[in-house]
């Protein structure tokens, strides 16, 4: 009964923490300029944390094993965790940054939505029924199935990390500059309570609470979006049309504000409806959309849900059901995006002295929701946004927090001789640390658009954990040598030249020009990863790579008909 009442004391310590930055939001400043305090936006936010604090408290109750931790037992049905998989999906980058994105050079902004949909038909036909017939908690599992664990849990733990670490900060920048618009905090503080909250959600209630929570997010995510799109549309007579013309003549009119000549504002205005207001050249665009389309099969806590339905079957069904439910969100940011074009850049009460929005660049929807609905809707929105953020938070931190204890701590360092108990101890004592680095790496990276910075993360994904996964499954000649060095050079290339790129070197470093000009490493660092699993695989003619090689028909036969894959906990 320990969970349930850790639990409780995790609100009280949010409320200790918010209300004397709220008493010192006056005297405080931040990169994204303050707001004064809304109320009905703050009701919303506190009804919306006290019913999640409540799920977790009752999850904690069932948390009793390992496995509950990790992957509820596995007895989530395959709606719910389709509908568990798109909350977790639908993130700030998605909500709050491609509506963002689009505002800002609009129809560029479509990539996003593109790019996220389509790696999932991938997942459904190569991954899906094989990943849940073959792993256990992790996707290290389904990694390693017949090869070496040490080396292969390793590099899978490092890249889990490298992928959550930079997903996380999109999620906090994002949660950040919402709550410091909503309570008038300083950045930083308002970081602080998302890390606080995200500790309490995984620390206590485990899979079993983040899976709750990112299904209620789903829900209200979607009815929100479903409102404002048609509010959007309804409001230029359901003709998408109209509300695109509209689109250009405002976005012509910000740019003869701010001095362009007529022809210059009138191509302004005509820009947003074509390619190239976002992504200027096309090896970065083709680069981008590889990392979003196959970087999805690598996501780390993406993968770790289908470990949490009974069977393969259930596997598939949440593909399906998720697919569905994230195609039809993407269509509504579309015209959220453009909504705001219309309601909001036209709009002097959301805009700063300089025309930037009011609250920051990721916050067009919210503005969006208050020419819309008012301050009582805002506060609805804004409740959702936050529970967007805090469901896709939880499942990457504990994703991080298995990647340590169950990966590192219970597989390398024990050597699978651990008990449950003190692997999930361990899980939980990570979960603070994971919270701690994301609160930092969250405040650097703050003037950051959430939906790139879940790009980068998406192409570390796509240049390590995808090629592993897809050859260690099915190339029967892939050994463990190959695995380690080709993933190692895969997603190293991604990291560095994410460091060399534009978006770090000179947006968070400071420095001039960026060694490497294109914003996405993956049409290098992918083919890189591809051919280092092959040629070492190849050219890897040792004891160990013999045995691997022989343990693919036994790998094959077990993802192909689940006979001997793990089944759901039972208590």
């Amino acid at each position: 009964m320990k969970g349930p009442f850790a639990a409780t004391r995790c609100a009280l310590i949010l409320a200790l923490v918010a209300v004397p930055a709220m008493a010192l939001a006056d005297a405080l400043t931040g990169e994204t300029q303050q707001q004064a305090t809304n109320w009905p936006a703050i009701t919303m936010f506190a009804l919306f944390v006290g019913a999640t604090l409540w799920i977790t408290r009752w999850a904690a109750k069932r948390v009793r094993s390992a496995s509950d931790f990790y992957t509820a037992g596995g007895g989530i049905s395959g709606f719910q965790n389709g509908l568990a998989i798109a909350g977790d999906y639908m993130s700030a980058a998605s909500f709050l940054g491609i509506s963002a994105q689009i505002f800002a050079s609009g129809y560029d902004g479509l990539i996003y939505s593109t790019g996220f949909l389509v790696g999932w038909p991938i997942i459904l036909f190569l991954l899906a029924e094989r990943l849940r017939n073959l792993g256990r908690y992790t996707f290290a599992d389904v990694a390693s199935f017949r090869f070496a664990q040490t080396p292969v849990r390793l590099f899978a733990a490092f890249s889990t990390l490298a992928v959550v670490v930079f997903y996380l900060i999109a999620q906090m920048v994002g949660a950040g500059q919402l709550i410091k618009l909503l309570f008038g905090l300083e950045y930083a503080w308002a970081v602080a309570i998302v890390g606080v909250l995200m500790t309490c959600y995984v620390l206590f209630g485990g899979m079993i609470a983040t899976t709750w929570v990112q299904i209620v997010k789903a829900v209200l995510l979607l009815g929100c979006a479903t409102f404002m799109a048609i509010a959007v549309l309804a409001s230029f007579g359901f003709s998408p049309e109209a509300m695109f013309a509209r689109a250009v003549e405002v976005k012509a009119s910000v740019a003869a504000a701010g001095g362009a000549s007529a022809a210059d504002a009138s191509a302004a205005g005509s820009a947003i409806m074509g390619p190239g207001g976002f992504i200027k050249d096309p090896i970065s665009a083709i680069s981008f959309g590889l990392a979003l389309m196959l970087g999805t099969a690598g996501l780390p806590h993406i993968l770790m849900r289908f470990f949490t339905v009974p069977d393969a079957k259930a596997a598939r069904n949440s593909v399906l059901w998720a697919t569905g439910w994230i195609g039809y969100f993407y269509v509504l940011t579309f015209v959220i995006g453009f909504g705001a074009i219309t309601l909001v850049a036209s709009n002097p009460a959301f805009l700063e002295a300089d025309g930037s929005l009011r609250g920051g660049g990721n916050m067009a929807a919210i503005h969006l929701a208050t020419a819309l609905g008012g301050d009582l809707f805002l506060g609805f929105v804004s409740a959702v946004a936050f529970a967007t953020i805090l469901a896709v938070v939880a499942g990457l931190t504990l994703s991080g927090a298995s990647a340590v204890a169950h990966d590192i701590y219970a597989s390398v360092i024990r050597k699978g001789e651990g008990d449950s108990d003190s692997e999930l101890k361990v899980s939980r004592r990570t979960v603070p640390v994971l919270a701690a680095l994301a609160i930092a790496l969250g405040i650097a990276f703050e003037t950051q658009n959430v939906a790139y910075m879940v790009s980068l993360a998406f192409a570390i994904a796509a240049s390590g954990n995808f090629p592993v996964l897809l050859m260690s499954v099915l190339w029967k000649g892939c050994t463990t040598r190959g695995i380690v060095v080709g993933g190692t050079l895969g997603i190293g290339t991604a990291l560095v030249l994410t460091v060399l790129s534009p978006a770090i070197w000179q947006d968070v470093i400071g420095n001039e020009a960026a060694p490497f000009p294109y914003s996405s490493p993956t049409i290098i660092s992918m083919p890189l990863a591809f051919i280092g699993i092959w040629l070492f695989s190849i050219m890897d003619r040792s004891g160990r790579a013999v045995m691997d090689r022989d343990g693919c028909e036994a790998q094959r036969f077990r993802a192909e008909t689940g006979i001997g894959a793990a089944g759901a906990a039972t208590h």
